[in-house]
């Protein structure tokens, strides 16, 4: 079967993957969340790209034809280099994608001047939501802030905590017209953010993903005719975690997560 694999640090992208399912249940998909390293925010480019190949090759070896990178972190470090060197060298047939260049279409469709980003260390350090969203409009002013404390959170599935953090973050991003969750965990805590900010957009890439990819598949048909229908789902992780594990069970009744070496 060929299937669309979607990988993440950990199971928030599991939040991603259910957005794919609603918007195109016929696929066979693969989840692989690499939870035995998260967070991936801060660890080095070095390791954050060893990570992502291994895991990377993992999907490929499991005749994943498309593979969507759902991790904002290895997305900004990894994917030029991912689509540029590594998949035409090994697994030419095989096509690779991020979640950060449709989240900057979206937020540049309503013509606000003033954007904010959350996201991990690495991703804010990296200024790749700054460097796509100036691309196309030179104007925009781009204010990052990073929120490291919120991933751990999350996939201890802490949310008591959360509310105070996350209005402790926000309070840097005075004046934004919109907000970008720049991370895969963060739709988790999307309500949370519109409760601390009700007046600004707040884009959520769960929201925006399955049309993406629904379009995208729309206008690659040779990609499209590759995938099997069989709605099959395998769901699987490089370390277990009961806490996180509730989370997954929230978001897909019955999951049956499998722990892979590789």
């Amino acid at each position: 079967m060929s299937k669309i694999g979607v990988f993440d640090s950990g199971l928030g992208g599991l939040v991603i993957t259910t957005a794919l399912i609603k918007a195109l249940p016929q696929y066979d998909y693969l989840y692989l969340g690499d939870t035995a390293h998260l967070p991936y925010g801060d660890k080095t480019s070095g390791r954050i790209l060893k990570y992502t190949l291994d895991s990377i090759s993992y999907l490929i070896k499991q005749d994943c034809k498309l593979i969507i990178i759902a991790c904002n972190t290895a997305t900004s470090i990894c994917l030029r280099y991912i689509q540029q060197k590594f998949i035409p060298s090994n697994a030419p047939d095989v096509k690779v994608l991020g979640v950060i260049i449709p989240t900057v279409e979206v937020a540049l469709s309503s013509g606000e001047k003033k954007v904010g980003v959350i996201a991990t260390q690495a991703t804010i350090n990296s200024h790749i939501y700054q460097t796509e969203l100036q691309k196309i409009n030179p104007n925009i002013d781009v204010i990052e802030q990073a929120t490291p404390r919120l991933v751990p959170l999350i996939e201890q599935n802490n949310f008591k905590e959360m509310e105070d953090i996350i209005k402790q973050y926000l309070s840097q991003l005075r004046g934004v017209e919109s907000l970008i969750l720049g991370c895969t965990h963060y739709p988790l805590i999307k309500e949370y953010c519109r409760r601390q900010m009700p007046s600004v957009r707040v884009i959520s890439q769960d929201e925006l993903i399955g049309k993406k990819l629904k379009d995208y598949l729309n206008r690659h048909p040779e990609i499209e005719h590759c995938l099997t229908q069989r709605q099959s789902r395998k769901f699987c992780v490089t370390r277990k975690n009961i806490k996180s594990e509730q989370i997954a069970t929230q978001l897909f009744a019955n999951i049956q997560i499998e722990e892979i070496a590789f």
